[in-house]
């Protein structure tokens, strides 16, 4: 039997001025963005920035419902609003952030799962590989090169053949 290995790669940044000019300028872009969510429920303000192909910066932020689940995580909103206003244009650089309202976020928190398998199915029908940056309120930064670094084993419409 042969045994196979699957690898991700990140790269961690000590700090948002660590990374490149235009990802900084794009984070920040996040970060105005996630303090602008909607979250009274549960306290936790995500941000995210999309970069893309055409040079647009394409923004959203988590917005709740009192009807829970039926509100809408921010990298969801942003890459949705991104395919109906701009079908067909790829996204490059996605920046995320988080603030709690109730503690200092510190930790680098990645997109759930919901939004992994969104981002996917954008970066799957782009063929090309989105990078991904995110961070917490404040610290260290995660790279990921493509989506696939964070849903290794995606689920794309290839299955459904």
């Amino acid at each position: 039997m042969k045994k196979h290995i699957i690898e991700t790669v990140l790269e961690v940044y000590d700090s948002i001025t660590e990374l490149p000019k235009d990802i900084q300028q794009l984070m920040n872009k996040a970060q105005e963005a996630r303090d602008r969510a909607y979250a009274p429920y549960s306290s936790f303000m995500v941000g995210a920035a999309l970069q893309l192909a055409n040079g647009e910066v394409v923004l959203g932020n988590n917005q709740e419902n009192a009807a829970y689940p039926s509100g809408l995580c921010a990298e969801r909103v942003a890459v949705f609003y991104a395919g109906a206003t701009y079908p067909g244009v790829a996204v490059n650089n996605v920046a995320l952030t988080v603030k709690s309202l109730k503690h200092i976020v510190e930790t680098p928190t990645p997109p759930c799962g919901a939004c992994r398998q969104s981002l996917a199915e954008y970066e799957v029908n782009q063929k090309s590989p989105m990078t991904v940056y995110f961070m917490g309120e404040k610290g260290k930064v995660v790279k990921a090169n493509s989506i696939k670094d964070l849903l290794p084993l995606v689920f794309d419409s290839s299955f459904l053949k």
